[in-house]
């Protein structure tokens, strides 16, 4: 059934991977708690499926299949990840070629499917290009032993009929439509279940461009197929207008050179129905939002019951008492934080969330946030200011969520400064674009976690975790995103950090310069 090599620091995942492998009736499947000793394995092995996780100590999930794409470019590749890696790993998708992400926890029967569909893609992409390569040898075979050309034709053409049998039968047979283009894109050849998917007959799809049947509303093709050399080309979010039912379809699109040694470039593209697949991701989130939704009613409740404790309402209550209902409220407000939080990491993600935008001063929103935090800047004897030239600066943007970034990144500034320390606002324009920074002098961030603080649930650093959600830098990368706009960091370590971000065409004409 394929050999499965299944690689995961955590001993519980792979003794699960193994239970469950092996009830499936796959008998050929090596198991690693460390990506070097798997890397050692496969020097020998060749695999037909490797499954890894994402985050490991040794080194992470896409540098172990960037080793493994070395080895064996054509097996299907799966990387296991946490809801907060999903976008990083959609980043990389591109650049290591995976055949699929896949969260955890992750459904056993989705699994199996995926495991499956994946040794059976890595068979045929194998199978393509071995006999794509047998015909070329072919080729050559006649030409250099032309002085027997009739016997040679002869057994060549039987080889021949063999193999294009074999390329015949998983042409027709896959349940994936198959596509084979030209160097500028225009059809040569489809599967029939490449015609089932866009409704026409072979014959209403020879010679058109892959672009009229389908759709994307930011990428061409045509456009990615002049990029794509010997690497694979994964594209997802296209669609294809079926005109027998008038239903778009979405698909993701899988891509590979077919003769890399030819100067005139051909193609074969593997077009995958997702259907099902988005429904289960909408239904997922759904589930999400639907569930902290109506989390927020209890809670709110629990913590109006303990106020009303603590105001004395029901008599006076003891120092202990206090100390217990204080530390109870606290833990219910914390938990309706991240609930919250969670909700508009849903509206974001989702596309639900419209923003609402007004003319307003920014320095005084600034200015407001500033008045709310200097109790604890003051708390902690640390130096916090606001450096603004011009304090008549107005801006057209969603003043509501903009006051969320601000004191999402001054919050974090003082949090994050030691006592006696010092916290910088500083705020500008140039033209119509606005600059905001907020700057400490606290122990900075390792240049390697740099890149992850505006992930989805990033924990602080390497170094030293938050006690947070982890989703306040990427609501806040989110909204400046939705704006437009840019936010960035700088650090270096034990000398401080600088936030920043960038709202361009934003700062109405009225400013006195």
């Amino acid at each position: 059934m394929g050999k499965i090599v299944v690689v995961d620091d955590e001993k519980i995942v792979t003794s699960a991977f193994k239970t469950l492998l092996k009830v499936e009736g796959f008998d050929d499947a090596h198991f690693f708690n460390s990506p070097k000793e798997a890397l050692n394995f496969l020097n020998n092995n060749q695999p037909d499926l490797v499954i890894s996780d994402f985050l490991m100590p040794e080194m992470n999930g896409l540098e172990f299949l960037q080793e493994v794409k070395k080895l064996y470019p054509e097996v299907s590749k799966i990387l296991l990840t946490g809801y907060a890696d999903k976008e990083n790993a959609i980043r990389a998708i591109n650049e290591i070629g995976l055949y699929r992400y896949i969260e955890k926890p992750w459904d056993n029967n989705d699994l199996i499917i995926n495991i499956k569909n994946g040794i059976e893609r890595s068979y045929l992409l194998s199978e393509l290009r071995k006999k794509i390569a047998e015909l070329e040898n072919a080729k050559k075979e006649l030409e250099k032993y032309s002085h027997n050309l009739e016997d040679l034709v002869a057994e060549r053409t039987q080889d021949l009929k063999q193999s294009n049998a074999k390329l015949e039968g998983i042409f027709n047979y896959c349940a994936d439509g198959i596509v084979i283009l030209n160097e500028d894109g225009i059809i040569e050849q489809v599967n029939p279940a490449c015609e089932t998917l866009i409704g026409h007959v072979g014959d209403k799809i020879i010679s058109s461009s892959i672009d009229e049947f389908l759709f994307n509303s930011k990428i061409k093709i045509t456009k990615e197929l002049h990029k794509l050399d010997e690497t694979e080309l994964l594209l997802r979010d296209f669609c294809i207008k079926n005109p027998f039912t008038n239903v778009e379809i979405p698909v993701e699109i899988s891509f590979a050179r077919i003769n890399p040694d030819d100067d005139y470039k051909r193609f074969v593209g593997v077009i995958r129905n997702v259907t099902e697949q988005k429904k289960a991701d909408k239904l997922r989130d759904d589930f999400i939002a639907t569930l902290t939704h109506d989390l927020r009613t209890p809670l709110l409740a629990a913590i109006q019951t303990l106020k009303f404790f603590l105001d004395g309402a029901l008599g006076e209550l003891d120092e202990k008492q206090k100390l217990l209902l204080s530390t109870m409220q606290k833990s219910n407000e914390d938990l309706l934080g991240l609930v919250n939080a969670l909700l508009e990491v849903y509206k974001y993600d989702a596309d639900k969330l419209i923003l609402t935008k007004t003319d307003f001063n920014i320095y005084n929103l600034v200015k407001q946030v500033y008045d709310e935090l200097s109790p604890l800047a003051k708390s902690k004897n640390i130096e916090f200011g606001i450096v603004c030239e011009n304090q008549d600066i107005e801006i057209n943007a969603d003043r509501s969520e903009l006051r969320r970034v601000i004191c999402n990144l001054c919050g974090n500034a003082i949090n994050y400064t030691q006592e006696n320390g010092k916290v910088t606002i500083t705020l500008k324009h140039e033209g119509s674009d606005l600059i905001f920074s907020v700057a400490d002098n606290g122990s900075g961030i390792p240049e390697e976690d740099i890149p992850n603080m505006f992930q989805r649930f990033s924990q602080g650093t390497s170094k030293k975790r938050s006690t947070g959600t982890g989703l306040g830098l990427y609501l806040s990368r989110q909204i400046i995103e939705s704006h437009g706009g840019k936010i960035w960091l700088e650090s270096v370590l034990n000398k401080g950090s600088e936030f920043s971000f960038l709202l361009t065409d934003v700062v109405k004409e009225k400013v006195n310069s």
